[in-house]
């Protein structure tokens, strides 16, 4: 009897340890695991970078063509100028007093040559009449010619000191603010070898444009009509918005590097951006909005064949899935349009042709094999000789368990 019980006893540990341990064995199964995304719409956009300068369209520079002191100035920096509003005046004394003196030789020869062509008719009818010689009627005639020729050239002076004072009023050639000023009351400019700057004048500021330097390697990206971004470091959280007017042919070179430079123009209506700043200004190269957008991982995405086998079977009982008559060996890729990606939908997960186009190195433009909301596998991994036992699976009910026999352990 008591032997009976001893093997009724040994059944029973034989069967708890075999259901132990085939529970054990179930639980060390590899656990598959799948990075996925959805397919959404989005912007794809490059870009080049570069930076520049901002400057006012039209930037004048004004100076005086007499020499002479400044008497008087009316404006100062940033004051807002007409065209033909005065800016200056140079004292006019001098220059009085020059066209005084021309005028006064104006009167001279004007009065030289009444004499003259009087002497000279007077002298054409006696030669007529071969009262007088020759030669006293060509020295007549030579003295008249030289006083009309006398008189166009003080003529010519006179006007050119009234021209000279007229330029004693620096007036402003454009409507415009003021830069800057380089002359003040009381000093005396000279132009007599060039022409000194008194004011420098910018037109609308509500109208300006960056000089951009665009690498050499860059240049054959950048269009006529390109829509740009650019930013200053006096608003870095604000972006302003302008695009591409003018791409010169000149080449800079500096330090070994050619870039060209690029014009940019960037409205200013609040009038907050200033001369001189310096502008980080991105072209946008490609720029496509509202498209089906694919992660660039989710193509580079090769499968592990062992592991996706392994999680063939448990899903579909060891049949692979169907490649919709496509040839998958992984991922292989060509280098057309036509890329390769996993879906997953639901517990299935099977390859798909998919037609790509631009890309910005993270994500791909859908043209084709995708709609939104698609479930496409960016990774896989698999628990490997890592394997969880689940003690909860093979515990007893009717047994009492020791203090922490309920945690998992990893192998």
């Amino acid at each position: 009897m008591k032997k009976r019980i001893v093997y009724i006893g040994l059944t029973v540990l034989l069967v708890i340890v075999g259901g132990y341990g085939y529970l054990s064995f179930k639980s060390t199964e590899k656990i598959i695991t799948f990075e996925t995304a959805k397919i959404t719409k989005g912007t794809i956009s490059n870009t080049v970078t570069a930076t520049g300068t901002l400057e006012a369209i039209k930037t004048v520079q004004v100076g005086t063509q007499v020499s002479g002191v400044i008497e008087k100035i009316y404006v100062d920096f940033n004051s807002q100028v007409k065209k033909g509003q005065l800016l200056a005046q140079i004292d006019e004394t001098p220059l009085l007093a020059q066209l005084a003196q021309s005028k006064a030789s104006v009167d001279q020869s004007e009065a030289e040559v009444k004499y003259q062509k009087a002497t000279y008719e007077r002298y054409k009818v006696l030669v007529e009449k071969k009262l007088i010689a020759q030669s006293d009627f060509d020295l007549a005639e030579y003295n008249y010619n030289k006083a009309v020729a006398t008189l166009n050239n003080v003529k010519s002076v006179n006007d050119k000191n009234k021209i000279n004072l007229a330029y004693a009023r620096i007036n402003s050639p454009i409507d415009g603010i003021i830069l800057s000023r380089a002359v003040d009351e009381g000093q005396t400019v000279a132009a007599s070898f060039s022409t000194p700057t008194l004011f420098t004048i910018a037109n609308d500021l509500t109208q300006m444009r960056v000089e951009a330097k665009v690498d050499e390697a860059d240049i054959g990206k950048i269009a006529d009509g390109q829509r740009v971004e650019f930013t200053v470091d006096a608003f870095p959280a604000k972006k302003f918005s302008g695009e591409v007017t003018e791409i010169r042919l000149l080449p800079v070179a500096s330090a070994n590097v050619i870039t060209y430079t690029v014009v940019i123009n960037a409205p200013n209506p609040e009038k907050i951006l200033m001369p001189g700043m310096t502008a980080n200004a991105s072209f946008f190269v490609t720029e496509r909005k509202g498209i089906l957008l694919v992660p660039a991982k989710s193509i580079q995405f090769t499968p592990d064949m062992e592991a996706m086998a392994i999680y063939n079977q448990r899903v579909q009982g060891g049949i692979l899935p169907s490649s919709k008559g496509q040839d998958v060996p992984g991922n292989r890729q060509t280098e057309s349009t036509d890329k390769t990606v996993w879906v997953k939908q639901g517990l299935m997960v099977h390859p798909q042709k998919v037609t790509v186009g631009v890309t910005d190195e993270i994500h791909f433009e859908v043209l084709s094999g995708l709609n939104e909301g698609d479930e496409v596998v960016l990774s896989m991994s698999s628990g490997g000789t890592a394997t969880k036992v689940k003690t909860t699976a093979a515990k007893s009910p009717f047994m009492p368990q020791r203090p922490g026999s309920n945690r998992q352990t990893t192998k």
